[in-house]
């Protein structure tokens, strides 16, 4: 049994999760700090990119196959987004020594090919769509603000707004 797009969303959360902040938050009386770790250049690089080209193959795919003439605009427009913010992952990362996989993390893996499965591919694709946006938002958003690499947190904070209209459009889909 497949688990629901709703899953992946809290999965990417579940796997965000712990990024944290700069500063350690208050304790409580005789309580230890929470310590959390910093968000390493990394594992952005790894989530990112393999957000991105989900985003391209799932979108690929949506052109083919969304029965939606909106989901298909949208796929177009996510397909040139996500090459403009992987190329600019890509330009950063590699002076860094960091370059951006080739390959999808399983957790997208798994989106894409339960996305290929469907039976009813528009309302997946939408579902999806919006998990892995809520996902990159949060990401790029926490890495902007703590990331450990002057290089990428740039990268980072442009993908913020991209994402976030990205998201507002498949919400009001």
């Amino acid at each position: 049994m497949r688990a629901p797009p709703i899953a992946f969303a809290a999965m990417a959360a579940a796997a965000l999760t712990g990024c944290g902040t700069s500063e350690p938050p208050r304790s409580r009386a005789g309580a230890p700090p929470v310590v959390i770790r910093p968000l390493f250049a990394a594992d952005y690089m790894a989530m990112a990119s393999s957000i991105d080209l989900y985003e391209i193959r799932s979108s690929e795919l949506a052109l083919t196959r969304a029965q939606n003439p909106r989901h298909r605009d949208f796929a177009r427009a996510m397909i040139a987004a996500h090459k403009g913010t992987s190329s600019q992952l890509s330009l950063a990362g590699r002076r860094l020594n960091l370059l951006p996989s080739a390959t999808l993390l399983p957790r997208h893996q798994a989106m894409l090919d339960e996305l290929i499965a469907s039976s009813d591919f528009d309302s997946t694709y939408h579902g999806q769509q919006i998990a892995v946006h809520e996902a990159a938002l949060k990401l790029h958003g926490d890495f902007a603000a703590r990331g450990e690499s002057a290089t990428l947190r740039p990268v980072a904070k442009n993908a913020v707004p991209i994402v976030r209209n990205h998201l507002d459009m498949m919400r009001r889909m």
